[in-house]
């Protein structure tokens, strides 16, 4: 399956979550790549669209393995058992999480602007992106709203080979994916379209959200 964009894909992955259209959902996306899908699945399910934020806790020399993770409104996630293999001190961690902290609110300010952020708590919750490779990151964006206390939480992506899939299926209550090839290679290889959206893209698409909302 090829999908011409991300609002294609999106559209398609909203069939597979018709399901919920009864739960007000909250549809959280991750950026950029994810928000044009998620607001797909928004304009189909109904609910609120948001965002979610999530920033890498990676171990300081060697960046690419993931200690935890952090999120908007406190929320953090952490891997003890790398924690303690690694032997990172409480001084390394906390450095660490205030690199990431700064930075992930940066981006909020830069992304969110005035609007208010949507809690999950009690929510059933739709995190949307537009594919997964690894599922790394969509595993922490699931731990952070995991530790806000959804009712219910769902991971949705329109791509992802089937090892990533059942990675995400110990996280989420229930992991949404119609399209999983086993030789995916890279998630832009199921687009025609897989242009890097910009900041601007991400602020408008959020803002005409709101609009219509």
């Amino acid at each position: 399956m090829l999908y011409a964009d991300r609002a294609e894909a999106g559209r398609a992955l909203a069939k597979s979550l018709d399901h919920l259209r009864a739960t007000n959902p909250l549809v959280l996306a991750l950026p950029r790549g994810g928000l044009p899908v998620a607001a797909e699945v928004h304009s189909a399910l109904g609910g609120d669209l948001d965002i979610v934020l999530v920033r890498k806790l990676g171990v300081p020399w060697q960046p690419e393995l993931a200690m935890g993770a952090i999120g908007e409104g406190g929320a953090r996630v952490l891997n003890n058992d790398i924690v303690r293999h690694t032997r990172v001190s409480d001084t390394e961690l906390a450095r660490t999480e205030a690199h990431e902290r700064l930075e992930l609110e940066r981006r909020a300010r830069l992304w969110r602007s005035d609007r208010p952020r949507i809690s999950p708590r009690g929510r059933t919750v739709v995190i949307v992106d537009d594919g997964m490779a690894t599922g790394a990151t969509a595993a922490a964006a699931c731990a952070v709203v995991r530790a806000e206390h959804p009712k219910w939480l769902v991971m949705a992506t329109p791509v992802a080979p089937p090892d990533a899939v059942s990675r995400l299926g110990c996280i989420a209550d229930l992991v949404v994916c119609p399209h999983t090839p086993t030789d995916l290679g890279g998630v832009g290889a199921a687009y025609r379209d897989f242009h890097q959206l910009t900041d601007d893209e991400v602020v408008r698409q959020l803002h005409s959200q709101k609009q219509h909302m």
